[in-house]
């Protein structure tokens, strides 16, 4: 009998593999001097081609974890994440074929690659649903709302792009700085799959009881140190960290736990690299963009936006409310990722306004994309790790 959940990991696994060689493939194709256009250069070809190869894996192990699990596989963090991916990638793809920008391949596919191993972090059994989950509504209004995200991202990527070239990191003002943290963010996600990785092949386990806010005990299981435990956690584990503080118990300890260790090996991965370029991460990556239209790439941002917008607001906030009616008989409720997906809903919707009425173009539409994914990511690692809300991830 086929195992279709190991089946789906080795899909996954291939389309990661996959979309790190299409990103060198792409930075071949900057690279290569040609009196011809350079998005119709053989490595840009190679690296399209391996990134639809990836995409149609990335698919088919989403197809091949729902047969296994018998429902969409969007239901955890490991496999909402794994879809958001998979759906950037997608988003990708059609714009390339549009646009013809190889520099835009090297940076999202190298954000897929790594929001694919951050997903991988967390837990990837396949659970049964939970009644409240047992609906049709789900899948349209979970993968509607990652859709429109990924789409949102890939603005994000031709922003990230424009400040890369419009942004001098040598001059040391408020620009350089906010590109500066961009970059150290996306080392902090870096320098968590590491240090989880680390932990994980060493087999680091420590249990704790403890009593959540209903007054029941309960058991939490780490697999990091534990620097904040758990309310009234006892540990059960002998010969393990003791946690430094204790958290309340309406803060998921665990959770905040893997924020905390995503900073600290963040950091300490940014300071090593610093150290041995004696550059900002900005400058090592200036070189990628220096041949980069600056029109070009806001035109895409701003298309993305456009695009991506509607499909957020379809899925995060229309059908969440058609669902929200039907599993609580209340449309809205004001929990947290209620919250946060109104004031994503609210942040893009002032993008359009101040690029359409008050002509924000270029670098200031670069930045608002920028902060724009901000919020989403903000939206999709705190809200759901650290804030107890109803649409909390396990």
């Amino acid at each position: 009998m086929l195992n279709f959940t190991q089946i789906s990991s080795t899909l996954l696994y291939a389309a990661f593999v996959l979309y790190l060689i299409a990103v060198l493939f792409f930075s071949g194709a900057i690279r290569e001097k040609s009196k011809k256009e350079k998005s119709n250069n053989r490595w840009g070809k190679i690296g399209i081609t391996l990134a639809i190869t990836g995409f149609l894996s990335h698919l088919a192990s989403f197809i091949t974890r729902w047969i296994a699990g018998g429902h969409a596989p969007i239901s955890n963090m490991f496999e909402f994440i794994s879809f958001f991916g998979m759906m950037l990638v997608g988003a990708f793809i059609l714009i390339y074929f549009i646009y013809r920008l190889n520099v835009l391949g090297i940076f999202a596919l190298s954000i897929a690659a790594i929001l694919i191993a951050y997903g991988s972090m967390f837990p990837r059994e396949i659970n049964p649903l939970i009644p409240a989950l047992q609906s049709d509504w789900l899948f349209i209004h979970v993968s509607t709302t990652a859709t429109g995200q990924a789409i949102l991202a890939i603005s994000f990527v031709a922003g990230l792009i424009y400040l890369l070239k419009a942004v001098d990191p040598a001059v040391k003002d408020k620009r350089s700085f906010m590109l500066e943290v961009i970059m150290f963010g996306i080392i902090c996600v870096v320098g968590f799959i590491a240090v989880t990785t680390s932990f994980s092949v060493a087999d680091y386990k420590v249990d704790f009881n403890w009593i959540d806010k209903d007054g029941n005990e309960k058991v939490m299981k780490y697999q990091l140190p534990a620097l904040v435990g758990p309310n009234e956690g006892m540990m059960m584990t002998p010969d393990r960290f003791s946690p430094i503080a204790e958290m309340p118990a309406i803060i998921h300890a665990k959770k905040l736990n893997s924020v905390i260790w995503t900073l600290l090996s963040g950091t300490f991965l940014y300071l090593v690299i610093r150290i041995f370029t004696r550059r900002r991460i900005s400058q090592l990556l200036r070189p990628v963009v220096k041949k980069v239209n600056l029109d070009l790439v806001d035109e895409i941002s701003y298309r993305s936006v456009l695009i991506g917008f509607p499909v957020f607001s379809l899925g995060g906030l229309v059908f969440a409310m058609i669902w929200a009616q039907i599993a609580w008989t209340r449309f809205w409720g004001w929990d947290p990722k209620e919250v946060w997906a109104l004031i994503t809903f609210l942040f893009y919707a002032a993008f359009l306004h101040l690029r359409l009425s008050r002509g924000w173009h270029g670098e200031k539409s670069a930045w608002l994309a920028v902060i724009g994914f901000a919020i989403i990511i903000f939206n999709l690692i705190f809200v759901n790790l650290v804030i107890a809300g109803l649409h909390s991830y396990a």
